[in-house]
């Protein structure tokens, strides 16, 4: 049997954790540099405020008509309480696999005997659980297959009389939500595939479970022909324990304000270098070559600018002194007097494993493991930049814009909460 927890409206949410004061009202929470809107809580998807991706001009005066709450995107603060919920959900279950930063699956093996309690007050426990501990609103589903529990996880948020709490255990419960389940709520299944599905009279996820899995293969893919044999309770879908290391590293972003000086410009791009060379170190890789590029938007009329800079490593590195230097190489042909820069970035190509890349003789590699080891120990326990390259600047002007910012409570020293008694 597999859980399926998922938080509902995640960042509407951990807005309202520490602040009393919001959680009755609306809530929507803007994209980087505050520009459209990419969360909203139940309240405000009530009063019909809260379709995402708006861009938050267009919507501005509806927000303020119905007193909504407009929140910057808190990265920290939800990258934290995320991995509250995990912690408190993974003592439910002998094993976990995060799939995003909302959602977990909770694996009982393949034939596991129900818990004394019954799956369903199991799953109501977890969800008081984690309201309690974390604060945090979720919805439980539990399945035979990760699909089904998706499915169980739908129904407990949007089907009526579940009330957060799902359990796919009898066919005719699987046959009542598969039927009120439009095929393209199904896990995995999109816009385009839907229509071609609607095409063959394939209308319900109920309809798609009835279907011949040999000859939906044949008509779609694979994947297809797996999705229908996990609704009918075949387990196709599996977790690897150790996530393969990424192939390329990129940090890239636009700016909260257009830059035009170069030491702006090569202060932002040393910012990116020092977020892509952490977390080269983090999954224990090392580069054999870079690239950066700086932009101006191709909205501006003064015309379109665009230039990179490919740079090849003597000796493969994840040393951030390595990586920022060759920046300053790199800004001769990025920039350029004049041009408003919307956006660079830098990626980290050719990786290889740390423990296994096999050095030449004559040419020695100058990174200094201790040092970046001791950078990275320090920012983890003191919070990002507390140690920083010099390269990146104090005064960031090139900063994402986050006019709406909330304080990171669990982060930031100077943010925790204060209570006077």
């Amino acid at each position: 049997m597999f859980a399926l927890c998922d938080a509902n409206s995640m960042y509407a949410s951990c807005e309202k954790v520490f602040d009393p004061s919001i959680r009755n009202k609306p809530v929507v929470v803007l994209t980087n540099n505050d520009g459209c809107i990419c969360a909203a809580c139940g309240i405000a998807k009530r009063l019909g405020v809260g379709k995402k991706f708006v861009p938050y001009f267009q919507v501005k005066k509806e927000l303020e008509a119905v007193g909504a709450v407009i929140r910057s995107s808190n990265y920290e603060l939800y990258a934290d309480l995320s991995q509250r919920m995990m912690d408190t959900c993974a003592r439910f279950a002998p094993d976990i696999n995060v799939y995003s930063i909302d959602e977990c699956f909770l694996y009982y093996g393949k034939e596991p005997l129900p818990p004394q309690e019954g799956w369903a007050t199991l799953a109501s426990r977890i969800r008081k659980t984690v309201w309690r501990e974390v604060r945090l609103p979720i919805c439980v589903g539990i399945g035979p297959t990760p699909t089904l529990a998706k499915v169980a996880n739908h129904a407990a948020k949007k089907v009526e009389g579940f009330k957060g709490v799902s359990v796919l255990d009898t066919q005719a419960i699987r046959k009542e939500v598969l039927s009120q389940m439009g095929v393209t709520e199904v896990w995995g299944i999109g816009k385009r595939l839907g229509l071609r599905l609607n095409a063959l009279g394939i209308n319900t996820a109920w309809q798609l479970a009835n279907r011949d899995p040999s000859q939906i293969r044949k008509e779609f893919s694979i994947i297809v022909e797996n999705t229908v044999r996990e609704l009918n309770g075949e387990v196709r879908h599996t977790w690897d324990s150790v996530r393969a290391a990424k192939k390329e590293i990129y940090s890239t972003r636009s700016f909260g304000n257009r830059i035009t000086e170069f030491n702006e410009l090569r202060s932002a791009l040393a910012s990116h270098a020092e977020t892509v060379a952490v977390k080269l170190r983090k999954q224990k890789s090392l580069t054999a070559s870079m690239t950066l590029f700086a932009t101006s938007s191709p909205h501006d009329t003064e015309g379109y600018f665009r230039r990179s800079h490919f740079h090849r490593f003597t000796v493969p590195t994840n040393d951030t002194r390595n990586i920022v230097k060759v920046i300053e190489s790199a800004m001769v042909q990025l920039y350029q007097s004049g041009v408003r820069y919307y956006k660079c970035g830098v990626g980290l190509l050719d990786l290889h494993d740390e423990g296994l890349f096999q050095y030449d003789l004559f040419s020695p590699s100058n990174d200094n493991a201790k040092l970046m080891s001791c950078m990275d120990n320090i920012n983890a326990r003191y919070g990002r930049s507390t140690v920083q390259m010099a390269a990146k600047g104090f005064e960031q002007k090139f900063a994402m814009r986050r006019e709406f910012l909330s304080p990171q409570y669990t982060t930031k020293w100077s943010d925790i909460p204060k209570i006077k008694c």
